[in-house]
């Protein structure tokens, strides 16, 4: 390995140390660590919100999908831009009164205190479906550090998913909401800059747009969003668009960076920088996918993930591949210390203190919490070890998961005043459970939907019925009581 390029990495996590440091303040109560207080301004909600987004999927996962089926993939990215963008129009701003209104701070306590269910079920089911599908999504993380790790430093693959464990959960415990927030400013606008820079640099020197052109026509690869007009093509849209872009609905560590924004009324301003970020980001990342069909005509890509990692290393000098390649190391830290300040809430407040200790001290849910991160990480260890699957394919199965578990239920309540506590547990389970055995019944159809439409569907119907049920019944009770 260079010394240049080591020299680039450790300059890199310096500035992350020091802003840290600037940034740090001691956290003195749970309302500060989780979501900054209420205090963050829209700069810091905005880029908050998006960077922690991404993780690696951004420079790994997604590109190798455009590299091997072409533009027509980029449908994925078009469904992500258009949802998130309801997200800010249709969630952010009620969630951050609503939320303020009913004193919460998590997904799992507004269920709860909206739907006055003080039985606490909403609250175990929310914390189960969380750790279950954020430590997947925790692995596909582990993954992508793993291979960036074996490819940067030339580390044994198990080697570089320990050192992604060390270096992100000490970053955590030691920070909380606002000093990971001003680290995510940081890394988001370095991201974005480095995703835009490579492929823009490169794609003169495989010959241009021309040169990706007659490759892709050679390999079969669509570049064009819309290859026919057939009903199989639309069907195909759809599910790409849709089967994404649903789940950010029920995304707890990107819909809980709305709570945290100082003034409701900033949100649109938050909006527009955020929405600029996605589009300017996902948009360089289509292009290292495209550019990537032309730079490896020849030779070929045997691990398509490892596109952007190949493509920087093979291009510019040392010092500055490594701190290129530190922008992979951005985006899943960004995302993995997200996921894992939610897992940190849910394990103590949603879980331990309301089933096993309800006068828990503060001292003591921090201990558990600490203990029950680890637990997760190590579960997540095992699963990236095994490489049972791609960073793409991890990183959507969570992403059902989460999206159906929870934003079907999220919505309702918002913009519904019939949901109740019964709807909820059905909504939560049967959208966790059908997100999870669906790619294995999938298996069983001869088209391939995304287990995002069925599950997030079925989980929004059957909250809408089961509270319209229960409810009737309540008031026949109450007439019969009556009379």
């Amino acid at each position: 390995m260079h010394a240049y390029t080591i020299l680039a990495v450790l300059c890199y996590f310096t500035i992350l140390l020091t802003i840290g440091i600037l940034s740090y303040r001691r956290h003195i109560s749970a309302q500060e660590f989780i979501i900054g207080g209420r205090s963050m301004n829209y700069w810091l909600t905005a880029l908050a919100a998006h960077a922690s987004d991404m993780s690696s999927w951004l420079f790994m996962g997604y590109p190798a999908v455009v590299f091997t089926g072409g533009l027509f993939s980029a449908w994925s990215a078009i469904g992500l831009v258009l949802f998130m963008f309801l997200n800010w129009q249709l969630i952010a701003p009620k969630i951050r009164i609503a939320t303020e209104q009913y004193n919460s701070l998590t997904f799992s306590s507004f269920f709860e205190n909206r739907l006055t269910d003080t039985s606490g079920m909403i609250r175990i089911f929310t914390a189960l479906m969380s750790l279950f599908f954020y430590t997947i999504y925790i692995s596909s993380g582990l993954v992508g550090l793993g291979l960036l790790m074996e490819n940067l430093f030339g580390l044994d693959y198990t080697i570089g998913i320990l050192l992604g464990i060390l270096v992100v959960i000490p970053y955590v415990f030691t920070g909380g909401y606002v000093t990971l927030a001003w680290i995510d400013l940081f890394q988001g606008i370095f991201l974005m800059c480095a995703i835009i820079f490579v492929p823009f640099h490169i794609l003169p020197r495989v010959g241009g747009w021309d040169a990706v052109v007659n490759i892709a026509t050679v390999k079969h690869l669509p570049l064009t969003l819309f290859p026919d007009f057939s009903v199989k093509t639309w069907f195909e849209i759809l599910a790409m668009a849709a089967g994404w872009g649903l789940g950010y609905f029920g995304q707890p560590h990107i819909v809980t960076k709305f709570m945290g924004i100082r003034n409701v009324n900033e949100i649109s301003k938050s909006k527009w920088i955020g929405m600029s970020w996605m589009v300017l980001s996902l948009g360089a990342a289509t292009a290292v996918g495209l550019v990537g069909i032309a730079y490896f005509a020849t030779t070929g890509l045997a691990q398509p993930e490892q596109l952007f990692i190949e493509m920087v290393r093979e291009t510019f000098p040392s010092f500055v591949v490594g701190f290129l390649l530190c922008a992979v190391l951005a985006a899943t830290i960004n995302a993995m210390s997200s996921q894992v300040l939610v897992l940190t809430s849910n394990i103590t407040e949603d879980f331990y203190k309301k089933v096993f200790n309800k006068k828990a001290s503060s001292k003591e849910l921090l201990v558990v919490a600490r203990m029950g991160v680890i637990v997760v990480t190590l579960v997540a260890f095992f699963i990236a070890y095994g490489k049972i699957s791609t960073i793409y394919s991890l990183v959507l199965y969570a992403w059902s998961g989460l999206g159906a578990s929870f934003g079907p239920l999220l919505l309702i309540s918002l913009y519904s005043k019939t949901v109740n506590k019964y709807g909820a547990w059905c909504g939560i389970l049967s959208g966790g459970i059908i997100a999870a055995v669906w790619p294995y019944l999938n298996k069983l159809f001869s088209i391939s939907i995304p287990s995002l439409l069925p599950s997030f569907t079925i989980s929004f119907i059957l909250i809408l019925t089961v509270s319209a049920l229960t409810q009737q019944k309540n008031v026949v009770r109450v007439r019969n009581k009556n009379t």
